[in-house]
Parts: structure tokens; sequence; C-alpha cells
């Protein structure tokens, strides 16, 4: 079993920057990727951004140029660094991880962009 413990969550002022941070431990074997997917009220899940254990990134639209996602191998760490935030970036930020057995979803952090 995978554990993806995520930290880094919380509210900020729109302009404002956090840094989400989610831990695999467990049977990991090994990591293929990882990233971050969020969904907010209303709307369907969608990816934020990805990226390979060989350092390649997926990332949405809406987040380029604000959001830098890395991985620390060596720590089965991803981060994402959130800048610039918008209103619109509310919702619950889900971790994701894809190793050769299948994938495994964070619990979920939310992160409040408001005044």
């Amino acid at each position: 079993q995978v554990q993806l413990v995520e930290s880094g969550g919380g509210l900020v002022q729109p302009g404002g920057s956090l840094r989400v941070s989610c831990a695999a431990s467990g049977s990991i074997v090994s990591i293929n990727a990882m990233g971050w997917y969020r969904q907010a009220p209303g709307k369907e899940r969608e990816l934020v951004a990805l990226i390979t254990r060989g350092g390649v990134v997926t990332s949405a639209d809406s987040v380029k140029g604000r959001f830098t996602i890395s991985m620390d191998n060596a720590k089965n760490t991803v981060y994402l660094q959130m800048n610039s935030l918008k209103p619109e970036d509310t919702a619950v930020y889900y971790c994701y991880l894809r190793n050769p057995r299948g994938t495994k979803w964070g619990q979920g952090t939310q992160v409040t962009v408001s005044s």
C-alpha cells in the first residue's frame, strides 16, 4: 500500500503564493509520475500539473507561468509552487501518483484564494 501525505494547503490572498507538498511512502515499488489535480465545487476534477520521474512536465494552460511542479526523487516527494494565485484557483487539490501497479490519490487539501 502506498501512502500519500499532503501538506501546505490553506487560505491565501489573491496575488499571494503557496507551496503544497506530497510525500509518498509505503510499498511504492517505483514512481513513474506524480502530480496534482484539483476540483472546485460543481466542476470536474482537472489536471493542474504532472511530472514524470525523468522530469517531463505537463500542466494546464490556466496555471502556466504561475505554478511550478518539481520532484525530489530521493524523498519521493512532489511539490507545487503556486504564485500569483487567483480566486479561480480555489479548489481541493489532490496529489496523484502513478507507478507500475497503478495509481494512487491523496486525501486532498483545500486551497482557498480570497481576500
